[in-house]
């Protein structure tokens, strides 16, 4: 009976922190270094790697700056600011630009890639928050979280042309390169719409049973597939794009929040604020959970390069200071 009850309380254990079913093995990666940052904070947000440049921009929101990090030397190149309430961040290659949503002034903030210096600033709603770029008409799509809306704004000169109501809470859009359009999370709906960047018009909505408040988005566009995180309820679901309807409903780790996919070896990475990081090989049709395990305090922000397949994390707190971690797959 004492056994049992340990084990029993293991298992309570296991699943207050929110780390998931235990045969998914441990978490399938291993610290290669903590780059250090100059000064802690109390959050970190969105994150956007550029490969090209081996340069990983991140939203320090409670610093109110981007910081800018070469992570092939491992070092913090620049730290932009002020952007203020730092959210979300997209850096756009084609256009020599990153983006930045600065919520504390309700503006998206384009900073040049070249010189990284601030050149920009235009009004996205009430509370701007995640980004995603449409290539064919250059165009920026903000998520307005309380707002309820979207911002379409114009990426070359950094106007805004239209807000587009959502219906309801906004979490993350992500563009699809099948059908070229943005597919956005109204959370408090618990539905995908999409959006034609053409017009700024939602051309669809389809419902996510399962998923309550679905935040985190990523997209397989050949296969026409989404990835949802729903932070209500810590789970993952797969959506077909084609089909309209959800294909798959996966346990992850407590308040999932952003999602990295690495295409090149079919990869998933599902980071919460709990701290677990959940892994799926997305090689098939359903994903297949194949570690999950805590990557760091606070870890609900996750970026990969997919060629060299390192995973990057920043860390509010690592032994009194705030990091980055590099992990590579084991």
């Amino acid at each position: 009976m004492a056994r049992l009850a340990r084990i029993a309380a293991a298992l309570l254990s296991a699943l207050a922190a929110g780390c998931g079913p235990a045969s998914a093995g441990p978490l399938p990666l291993f610290v290669v270094r903590d780059i250090p940052i100059d000064r802690a904070t109390r959050r970190f947000d969105y994150a956007s790697l550029d490969a090209a440049r081996g340069l990983l921009f991140v939203a320090d929101l409670a610093g109110g700056r981007v910081l800018v990090f070469d992570v092939r030397r491992g070092r913090i190149v620049k730290a932009i600011d002020p952007v203020q309430s730092a959210h979300g961040v997209l850096a756009v290659p084609e256009m020599g630009r990153v983006y930045a949503s600065a919520t504390g002034v309700d503006q998206l903030v384009a900073i040049d890639e070249a010189s990284l210096a601030i050149v920009a600033r235009t009004p996205a709603g009430r509370y701007p928050d995640g980004i995603a770029f449409a290539p064919r008409q250059k165009r920026l799509f903000v998520s307005d979280e309380t707002g309820r809306t979207v911002a379409m704004i114009d990426a070359a000169t950094t106007a805004l042309v239209k807000i587009i109501p959502a219906g309801g809470e906004v979490g993350n859009s992500q563009f699809d390169a099948a059908s070229g359009l943005i597919f956005t999370n109204v959370q408090t709906r618990r539905e995908l719409i999409a959006i034609d960047p053409a017009t700024g018009t939602v051309v669809s909505r389809d419902r996510l049973p399962g998923c309550v408040e679905n935040h985190g988005l990523a997209i397989d566009a050949a296969r026409r597939l989404a990835f949802i995180a729903c932070q209500g309820n810590a789970r993952l679901i797969t959506f077909s794009l084609a089909r309209h309807a959800v294909l798959d409903n996966q346990p992850v780790g407590r308040n999932p929040d952003v999602l990295a996919r690495n295409p090149i070896r079919a990869r998933l990475y599902v980071a919460g604020e709990a701290g677990v990081v959940s892994v799926f090989d997305v090689a098939a049709e359903k994903p297949r959970k194949i570690g999950e395990g805590f990557a760091g305090d606070n870890a609900h922000i996750v970026a990969v390069d997919p060629a060299t397949g390192q995973v990057f994390l920043p860390l509010r707190d690592v032994a009194g200071r705030s990091v980055l971690r590099e992990m590579r797959p084991r």
